[in-house]
Formats: C-alpha cells, structure tokens, sequence
C-alpha cells in the first residue's frame, strides 16, 4: 500500500496552508512549508503529524481517515516527466472537492482593451496563488512570444497551483504550451477542438473522423511533456451528446486526465446543463475514472447557475474568472462560484480549497489592473453586496446579522484593505507590504521610484490603503515600460460661464512638446491638448472614473478606452486629482497603441 501524500496535503489547503495550520494549532511545534514539501517529496510524513491532523481535521468540522489516502502500486501512475506532478487529484470526480480553474490570464484577457502586461500577469498569478486557486491557465503560448514568456515565468514562480497553457488541437500549439510550462512544478496542456455541428462544419471544415483524429492526436502529443492533460471539446452544449462520448472516449484512451464540457457560446440552461453532464458521464467509456470539468459563458446571465448546475450532474472542476470577466458578457463568476458551494453546502456537498478572505483583494487587483471596474451590486465583490439601505434590513441587522445576511463580509476579505504604512514609513517596510502584496519590483531603481511616488501620494491622502499600493505600482509600472508619451506638466482652469482650457506640457520621444485647447469641460479640453500633438486618429470608446477607496481624498483610478484599425486598448491612470488621473490614463492608452504587439485570438474554449 502506498501513502498518496499529494492528495492528503491538497485536501488541507496545500502545503503553505497546511503548514500555516499545524503551526497555528501547534506553536511549540512548528512545521515549515519546506518540511511539508519534504514529506511530498518521500511520500510519507512523521506518525506524530497524522495524529495531530486527525486533531486538526476535527477542529474544522471534516471527516478524517488516513486509510483513504492509502492505495495499492497499480492505483498510482507515474509522472511522464520528471518534475510534473499530477493534477490535484485523480479520484476527483468522485470526490467532494471541487477543483478551481482560473482562466482570468488567458480567457478573461479576451475582453476588449483588457490585455495585460507580463508583469501585471505575474502579480495576478502570484495573487490567485495566494488565493488558493487549484490551475492557473496563464495563457495561450502559441499566441504570441510575450505570451509564451508570460506563461514560462509564472511557471518558474509559482509554487503551489497547477500552471496551464491553452494550445488548439495541432502540433505547434501543443508544442509551444509544452515548452512554456516546462518550469512548473505542476504543468497542463489544456488542449481543444471544436465538436458543434455547426463548428465542424462552418468553422473547421472537418468531418467527425478527422476532429477525433486530430483530438487523440494532440492528447498523445501533450502526453510526452506532461501527465496532467486537460481536453475540450469546443461548443459542447450544442454537440450531439453520442459525438461527445465517442470523442472523449478515444482522448481518455489516449491520456487525457480531465474532460471539459463548455457552454462556448452562452446558450445552456442550468435544468438541462446538469441532466447532460448526467448522461454523458453514463455514456463515456471510461467516464468514471477522470475529471469532468465546466466551462460556461454568461451569454444569457447564466454561467454562474449553469456551472454549479454541472456540479450537481457529476462535474468536480469548474472554469472561471475573477469578477467573471471574459469575451462578451464574460465568464461564470469564481467568486460566485465559491461562496455559493461554501454557503450551500447542503444542496452541492463539495469543498475548495479557496481562501475566501482573499477573494475581494484579489478582486480588486483584476480591476485596477485590467481597468474594468466591479459594479457595485456585483454579488460578494460589489460595494452594495454586504450593505442594508431598507430600515427593516438595518433593523434585523443589528439584532441578528443572519437575518438577512447570508455570509459575513468579513468572510469573503472585505475588513482587509487596511495598509498600516503612512508618511514616515521606512522603505524597508514599504517593500515589505509590496511583497505581502505580491508585487516584486525587478530594479532598485523601479523600487526607488515607486516609493518616492509612495512619499508623495502619503504627504496628499491621509490614509493608504492596499487598492492605492496597487495603483501606484501599476501606474510606475506603465511608465517605466511604455514611455513613448509622458506627462510633464498639466495646468487647466475651468469657471462658471467660462469655456473651460488646458495647457499641457508631454514628451513624445524624449523631446518636449506644449499645447493649448479649450473644450466643453477640463478633460475635454485636456484629450483635445494631447490630440492636437499626437494626432492618434484613435476613437474613445470608453471613459470611466471609480474612487479606489473612501473618502474624499480618495485616489481616482481612470480607465480610457480607444480604438484604432481594429485594435483596442485600456489604460488606466490614477490620482488623486481626476484630470490629472484622466490625462495619465489618456497618454497610457496612447502608449499601448504605440507598441505593436500581435497576438494570435483562439475561439474562446
């Protein structure tokens, strides 16, 4: 019999979690997050330890037996390359854990203007990490060389979750993805083709035989670089359900570990999701032995209801976004997805293994990134989602908060924004909040900047928060990389019954450049200053102003969308002056216009 060490630490939150809550429960006799690496590492851990888990187990409410995580030599399977291990875990279709699969890097980019930078990437990752997410997908490695880099370093840096490629069902994708996780300590190829009739067809071209061929085919190919290969069959709601089971028969025979079944296009309804997932399950050969995963989009309002409907019919991973960004109307919701699991246990009986108190951080962090602000009746991330207006609300509130709140706010991070640094913070410590935060600065000289820039907004803002931080970083972030325009200087006046005029003062290149214009109010008039230099011939499509944090000394965080010869960007600037938050955001999305980065769109999985 053979200990399955893995699963046993994944089922306590992994390593850096299990570690933590040995510590806690134990403080005479602390466990480091190596020496849980360690017992992985030999497959085995100290009698002492499985005593005191039982114990923890019991202190949170779970069923505990060490005899479940013990299996016979043929039960294990052996990594196909050395340095990849499995995937969460194999009996995972069985189980009550629910694997979470974040696709906010790779599917969530996919909506306009929202592309990201390789460092903004690599603070999302390492966040999402913090979170406890199970897979990161980090991307789409044949896309682009900037992606592929992307991918390939957060494989390097991340320690605890599965990071994953995206790769179309043909050699040079499934090649590329495999290189580019090659430093993971856990890799995927997620690996997909489309299986609609109307996609086979109209889209691909091909006969039924050929999309089994090519499927098995990059299934057998992802294989020779990892044993964790995930297969999609694009479109699959709308696939005749005898196709589906005949197609991931042959990729289960070929090696693939866990299924994924979408609603690409948005068009499924929870009743009939849940019965499908049922019977295809039932109808695949070999269904019972890997991990059925669901993937929905929000097309009609309900990717949330429709993933955790696949949970009911036999799903035990679920695809999805942080703020349920993605392609037109986005993607099922992770927070969402979360808490409805945590808070309705009785109804899905499964587990994650989410921090749930990182989950409004994390939020928070996709928006300022991606400058795509959360509305605030946006359920557990929104501002209103935890606030009673009805006086019979407040009412019952007060004299028990489960009348009418069925989570805490405290429970999903909403009581951990508070940064503790102020003017007469050392560097020292703010570089240790950037870390906490994780946000790692490549240079001295970057480090240098973003705390002088720290200084100042500390001198203007009487309180700082994380949201700020975040900010900050970003904005120094686009400036060091995209400096082709930079504001110098900005002056505008602005009276009742005056026409309102801006003087500005960019570089273009290096070289110094002024100009005047008047408009219909101070931002108008300062867009029409920088025009009248640059001359983009870009079209605005979207302008956006959200307060980071309370207060009137808030910062204002700006998003500016612009369009030009079929490319959109989004540049966020912030400040706590919006005309000058307004112009930092304008020159940020000039700046990505700038940079001609091509990037290769598959159809959304």
């Amino acid at each position: 019999m053979q200990l399955d060490i893995e699963r046993l630490i994944d089922d306590f939150g992994g390593p850096g979690a299990l570690a933590e809550a040995l510590t806690t429960a134990w403080p005479d006799d602390p466990v480091s997050r190596a020496a849980v690496y360690k017992w992985r590492e030999r497959g085995s851990m100290p009698l002492a330890k499985v005593s005191q888990l039982a114990q923890l187990a019991a202190q949170q409410g779970r069923r505990f037996a060490i005899e479940q995580y013990f299996a016979s030599p043929a039960d294990t399977q052996t990594p196909a390359t050395a340095g990849q291990t499995s995937q969460p875990h194999k009996d995972a279709a069985m189980s009550d854990r629910l694997i979470i699969f974040d696709t906010t890097l790779r599917d969530g980019e996919q909506s306009p203007g929202a592309s990201m930078t390789k460092e903004e990437k690599i603070r999302i990752a390492r966040q999402l990490e913090k979170l406890g997410v199970d897979v990161i997908e980090a991307g789409f490695a044949a896309a682009s060389p900037g992606d592929f880099d992307a991918i390939h370093t957060i494989a390097g840096i991340i320690e605890n979750s599965t990071v994953c490629s995206l790769a179309r069902a043909n050699e040079r994708d499934v090649r590329a993805a495999g290189e580019a996780i090659k430093p993971a300590k856990r890799g995927r190829i997620h690996t997909f083709i489309a299986t609609s009739p109307i996609h086979m067809q109209h889209k691909l071209r091909m006969e039924p035989d050929q999309v089994v061929e090519a499927a098995v085919k990059a299934v057998k190919l992802a294989r020779e670089y990892t044993d964790d290969v995930e297969f999609s069959a694009e479109d699959a709601l709308r696939s005749d359900i005898d196709f589906l089971a005949r197609i991931f028969g042959a990729v289960i025979e070929a090696g693939a570990t866990t299924l994924n079944v979408p609603d690409t296009v948005g068009y499924a309804v929870p009743q009939k999701t849940e019965a499908f997932f049922r019977e295809l399950i039932a109808k695949t050969p070999g269904g019972d032995k890997v991990t059925w995963s669901a993937h929905c989009h929000n097309d009609l309002g309900m990717a949330v209801a429709n993933s955790l409907a696949a949970v009911l019919g036999g799903a035990r991973q679920v695809e999805c976004t942080i703020n349920g960004l993605g392609e037109r109307a986005g993607n099922a919701a992770m927070e969402e997805i979360v808490m409805a699991t945590r808070t309705r246990k009785d109804i899905f009986g499964v587990e994650t293994r989410i921090d749930t108190t990182q989950i409004v951080p994390t939020s928070k962090l996709v928006s300022t990134i991606t400058g795509y602000p959360v509305q605030p009746n946006k359920a557990i991330v929104g501002a209103n989602a935890f606030a009673h207006e009805s006086g019979i609300h407040q009412d019952g509130v007060l004299k028990h908060r489960e009348t009418y709140e069925i989570m805490s706010a405290e429970s999903v991070g909403w009581n951990t924004n508070r940064l503790t640094l102020g003017k007469l913070s050392g560097r020292n410590a703010f570089k240790t909040k950037l870390a906490e935060l994780g946000i790692q600065l490549d240079s001295e000289e970057a480090l240098n900047a973003a705390f002088a820039r720290f200084k100042e907004l500390a001198d203007r803002k009487r309180e700082i928060f994380d949201e700020d931080l975040h900010a900050l970083v970003s904005d120094e972030l686009i400036s060091i990389e995209q400096e082709h325009f930079k504001l110098v200087s900005l002056k505008v006046t602005s009276e009742t019954g005056e026409i309102p005029h801006a003087t500005l003062v960019i570089t273009e290149a290096g070289s110094e450049r002024r100009a005047d214009a008047d408009g219909d109010g101070t931002v108008d008039a300062s867009f029409k200053a920088i025009e009248s230099l640059v001359n983009s011939g870009a079209e605005l499509q979207l302008y956006s102003v959200n307060a980071i944090t309370q207060g009137t000394d808030s910062q204002g965080e700006v998003t500016v969308r612009l369009a030009k010869d079929g490319r959109i960007v989004n540049g966020q600037g912030a400040d706590t002056d919006i005309i000058v938050a307004s112009v930092k955001a304008y020159i940020s999305a000039l700046n990505k216009l700038q940079s001609n980065t091509e990037r290769v769109h598959p159809q959304p999985v």
